[in-house]
C-alpha cells in the first residue's frame, strides 16, 4: 500500500504536469469538461435529482400534458421545463434520456474499441495477408456511413427476433449496431501506430529474448497504440450519441417506452408547429450541448497528444 506521502506526491507531480497546465490554460475545455460531467453526474444521480418518474405509465397523469414552462402563463412549479403530450416532465425525461444517451455512446465506443484494436494491431504487426483482408474489409465499410450500416444490423436484429423481445433488446441491438459500424477508425489508427512500434529497437530486442508474439502485443504494442485510440474515441462517443440521437429520431432506436434525448426530439417535432415547441426545444439543446462539450473535450486531447497540432 502507498504510504500517504508518496500519493501526495504523485498527486502534485500530476498538478505540475504540461497536461494539467495546458488544461487549465483553456477556459473553453475547462467550461466543456464541466459541462459534461454535470450531464454524467445528472444521468447518474436521475432518479435522486427528481421526484418525477417519466417512463413509469402508472405516475403519469394526462390531465398534466402540454403544460408550458414554468415562466409561461400556465405553467406550473412541479414541471420547471414543461411536459410532453403524455405528462411527462420535460427536464425529467431530459435526465433519464441523457443516461440512455451516454450508456449507449460509451459502450457502443468501447465496442468498437474492442473489435478494432486488436485488428489494427495484428495488421500492422505481421502484414502481409492478414493486413490486406483487415484493411480491405476497413475499407469498403468506410465508404459506407456509419448510419446506413447501424440501421442495417438493427434492421436485421429485429427482422430475426420476435417482436415481443424488440423493445427488451433495443438497446444492446443498438449498441452492437454503432459498435460494429464505427470499429475501421480504431483499427486504422491502431495500425498506423504498430507499425511505427514494430520497427524499434525494444521491439527487436523483445523478439531476440525470444518473447511471446501475444506478450508483445499485449505488453509492447498496446501500450504505445491506446493513447491515440483514446483520444479519437472521445469524439467518437459524441458521433455515437449522434447516431443514436438519430436512429431514435428515426423510430428505429430507443423504444418510445424509455426514450433517449433522440426519441425526445422525434415526439416533440410531432408538436412543434401546434405551439408546443418546448417538448421538442429542450432536448435539443441538452443534445448539442452534450455533444459540443464531448468534441471539444476531444479536440483539446488531440492536440496535447499530438505536438505537431499545438
Amino acid at each position: 500500500m502507498s504510504s500517504p506521502s508518496a500519493m501526495v506526491g504523485r498527486l502534485k507531480s500530476a498538478l505540475d504536469s504540461d497536461i494539467t497546465h495546458s488544461f487549465c490554460s483553456s477556459p473553453l475545455t475547462v467550461a466543456a469538461a464541466i459541462v459534461a460531467l454535470a450531464f454524467v453526474f445528472v444521468a447518474m444521480f436521475a432518479d435522486w435529482l427528481t421526484v418525477h418518474t417519466p417512463f413509469d405509465s402508472s405516475s403519469l397523469d394526462l390531465l398534466d400534458s402540454f403544460l408550458p414552462p414554468v415562466w409561461q402563463s400556465g405553467g406550473q412549479a412541479g414541471h420547471v421545463l414543461g411536459t410532453d403530450d403524455q405528462g411527462r416532465d420535460i427536464l425529467a425525461a431530459i435526465m433519464y434520456g441523457t443516461r440512455i444517451s451516454l450508456l449507449v455512446g460509451f459502450f457502443s465506443v468501447a465496442l468498437s474499441m474492442l473489435i478494432g484494436l486488436p485488428l489494427g494491431i495484428a495488421s500492422g504487426y505481421f502484414g502481409g495477408w492478414i493486413d490486406v483482408i483487415i484493411m480491405r474489409i476497413a475499407d469498403v465499410q468506410l465508404t459506407i456511413p456509419p448510419i446506413l450500416i447501424a440501421l442495417m444490423i438493427d434492421g436485421v436484429a429485429r427482422t430475426a427476433m420476435p417482436s415481443r423481445l424488440h423493445e427488451t433488446v433495443a438497446i444492446p441491438v443498438l449498441i452492437l449496431s454503432i459498435g460494429i459500424a464505427s470499429w475501421p477508425q480504431y483499427a486504422r489508427v491502431a495500425r498506423g501506430g504498430t507499425m511505427v512500434e514494430r520497427k524499434k529497437d525494444y521491439i527487436a530486442a523483445a523478439r531476440i529474448a525470444r518473447s511471446p508474439t501475444l506478450g508483445i502485443l499485449a505488453g509492447h504494442i498496446l501500450p504505445n497504440v491506446v493513447g491515440p485510440t483514446l483520444v479519437i474515441a472521445t469524439i467518437g462517443i459524441a458521433v455515437a450519441i449522434i447516431i443514436e440521437a438519430t436512429l431514435s429520431f428515426l423510430g428505429v432506436g430507443v423504444p418510445p417506452t424509455t426514450p433517449s434525448l433522440g426519441t425526445l426530439i422525434r415526439i416533440g417535432n410531432d408538436f412543434l408547429f401546434s405551439g408546443e415547441w418546448w417538448i421538442t426545444l429542450f432536448p435539443s439543446l441538452a443534445l448539442v450541448l452534450l455533444v459540443l462539450s464531448v468534441n471539444l473535450i476531444g479536440d483539446w486531447l488531440r492536440d496535447v497528444f499530438n505536438p505537431k497540432l499545438r
